[in-house]
């Protein structure tokens, strides 16, 4: 008789086989005593990826797009096809370290009330990667990121909520959100809040997603206990201009879908115009740079 499957982690990828590899590799070394499954979803890779992981690993489940569909909805055929009482989100350019699976399927094991929880994401120098815990960014929020205030006041409630730097990092917190680069749902929870939204082609997925758990009474944690190293951006370099348009493009679904209703007009303009021109001021300096 088979054993119910705990952990079903899904790994979206586009070109980064030979840290997709690494990242496979890292969880193997460090899930015994857990039931997992492994799905790939590979976006159209061109570097081989599907063939390199075909080879090197004969359990995994691997769905192979004749196109790039997108982060979100990539995972969410993974999430169609997985039998786990919990589901990670797991970026392809990471490493999972000693324990975070077994600590982690232990905390929400321990935390009925948890819908999604991420663990501690850390640089390749060992330093704490800001996105793995923070809010979510209303108009205030992102104005004062905008303006550098976070930095300035990074110990301020107020001001630095952005990436809550205010917060002491080795302790478990309730946050807004976690990284979409490692994130454990409960297959409860995604039973009733639905899948992520496919709107969001890459970026601001798991920022939507944690919102909407909110929303239907769940909670979200930050879980330090529990560690991985993050290559941040190692997937997307090969497409730096259209994951420019893709962030900002994120940044507006989400202003629009849970922001904008509650918002003056005026101010909505102003928010959409700060966008625009941010990802216009980028997109330049990439140009400038390639000259």
């Amino acid at each position: 008789m088979k054993l119910p499957v705990d952990l079903s982690i899904i790994i979206v990828n586009y070109n980064a086989g030979e840290l997709l590899r690494e990242c496979i590799e890292s969880i193997k070394d460090n899930s015994s005593n857990i039931n997992y499954e492994i799905i790939t979803v590979d976006n159209n890779s061109s570097d081989n990826s599907v063939g390199l992981i075909k080879n090197g690993f004969e359990d995994l489940d691997i769905i192979a797009n004749k196109i790039n569909v997108g982060f979100a909805r990539a995972n969410n055929q993974g999430i169609k096809r997985s039998k786990g009482r919990y589901i990670l989100l797991l970026n392809p350019d990471t490493v999972i370290l000693p324990d975070c699976l077994k600590k982690m399927i232990e905390f929400m094991d321990d935390h009925a009330e948890a819908g999604v929880s991420g663990c501690k994401v850390l640089n390749p120098n060992g330093t704490l990667q800001l996105a793995c815990r923070r809010s979510f960014p209303t108009p205030s929020v992102s104005f004062y990121r905008l303006t550098g205030l976070s930095r300035l006041f990074p110990k301020s409630k107020t001001f630095a909520r952005y990436n809550l730097t205010y917060l002491n990092p080795d302790v478990a917190q309730e946050v807004d959100a976690v990284s979409g680069s490692f994130m454990m749902i409960r297959r409860k929870a995604l039973d009733g809040v639905g899948m992520l939204d496919e709107q969001f082609f890459m970026y601001g997925e798991e920022l939507d997603f944690c919102f909407r758990m909110k929303e239907k009474g769940w909670k979200v944690y930050y879980v330090p206990d529990a560690e991985i190293i993050h290559y941040k951006g190692k997937s997307s370099q090969q497409r730096k201009r259209k994951a420019v348009i893709d962030f900002h493009k994120a940044m507006y679904i989400f202003h629009k879908k849970h922001s904008a209703r509650h918002t003056f007009f005026m101010l909505n303009w102003l928010i959409i115009l700060g966008i625009t021109l941010r990802a216009g001021v980028f997109l330049a300096f990439s140009l400038f740079r390639k000259s």
